[in-house]
């Protein structure tokens, strides 16, 4: 069976007063039907424009797409008319946004906007997308859902006000649903009723998930394959099993050696020195190698590829992955 959702070799730029520069580079990964994908890297490292690029959500006027192709099933999301990329957006592709305060709109009811979505796309009466709306909201676990419906989203907690852009962003059922940070500024017990009820939805209705996190805690939960990246590039890509134990990047090695441990010393946590790279920097070779204890000279000189390490398992470090094999 042939995926789901497909990229290649995707660039995309955004025009600044300093011209273009370059958000992300040649990223490419595949989603099988009912499968889950992590993206995790630290911010800036190109993990929500490649989210919105699926949907060409971004500002037209300020972007440009300048290579690859996003296949979604037998059609290219980014050379289909504008009327069918409507139909597909929220209807078949939906995408949770990272705030949900600043995502939805605040005159108008919770309802509303979930019917917003269903009248749109399924031409129901309001009556009848009312009654699904309050439905939709009792699947994402509201409690008193037809009294929450008529509510504002600044009278809901952040954990509610999150499970209503679920119940928008499932509303019609969609194969794929894009979920960018969906746990971001939720303390800990909220965060994981928040993933449970994802894996639960994700089983219900059989639907693809992409999740966004520079969480690795939470990609590990939920996710069965991993796309690691930084500054714009995927540096490794595997199973959740093969990035977890037997990481090959140096970055992904840095990622998890910085994630707290009970039995660790908390006086001193590990980190990664230095940032990541401005947009405006033009950095030759691995764009990693300013900030990697183990870069050699050529690491400096040649950007290297994604190579092989095992079945399914590729990373951007020749030196790794030459020992690997």
């Amino acid at each position: 069976m042939p995926p789901l959702l497909t990229v290649e070799d995707l660039t995309v730029q955004f025009r600044t007063d300093a011209g273009w520069l370059t958000a992300i580079e040649e990223v490419g990964f595949e989603l099988d039907e009912r499968a889950c994908l992590g993206i995790v890297g630290e911010s800036g490292s190109g993990k929500s424009v490649t989210a919105l690029s699926v949907l060409r959500l971004h500002a037209q006027a300020t972007t440009r797409i300048v290579s690859g192709r996003i296949r979604y099933g037998d059609r290219d999301l980014l050379r289909v008319p504008a009327r069918e990329l409507r139909r597909i957006r929220g209807g078949e592709i939906a995408m949770i946004f990272q705030d949900p305060m600043s995502s939805l709109n605040p005159v108008l009811t919770v309802a509303d906007q979930i019917e917003e979505t269903l009248r749109l796309h399924q031409d129901l009466t309001r009556q009848a997308a009312r009654r699904r709306a309050v439905e939709l909201l009792d699947l994402v676990r509201i409690p008193d859902a037809a009294h929450r419906a008529g509510e504002y989203p600044h009278r809901l907690s952040g954990g509610m006000r999150q499970r209503v852009m679920i119940a928008i962003a499932i509303a019609c059922r969609p194969k794929l649903l894009i979920a960018d940070e969906p746990t971001t500024a939720l303390d800990v017990t909220v965060q994981a009723q928040i993933l449970e009820l994802l894996r639960d939805l994700r089983r219900e209705l059989g639907m693809s998930l992409v999740l966004i996190s520079h969480d690795l805690g939470v990609i590990a939960e939920i996710a069965e394959r991993v796309l690691v990246m930084y500054a714009g590039r995927v540096v490794e890509a595997g199973s959740v099993r093969q990035i977890f134990t037997r990481p090959v990047h140096p970055y992904t090695e840095g990622l998890l050696a910085s994630v707290a441990r009970v039995d660790a010393d908390l006086r001193r946590l590990p980190s990664i020195p230095g940032s990541i790279p401005d947009a405006t920097q033009m950095i030759p070779g691995c764009r990693f190698s300013r900030r990697c204890a183990e870069a050699r000279a050529e690491c400096r000189t040649a950007a290297p590829a994604l190579a092989s390490v095992a079945p399914g398992h590729f990373a951007r470090c020749p030196p790794r992955v030459a020992a690997a094999t």
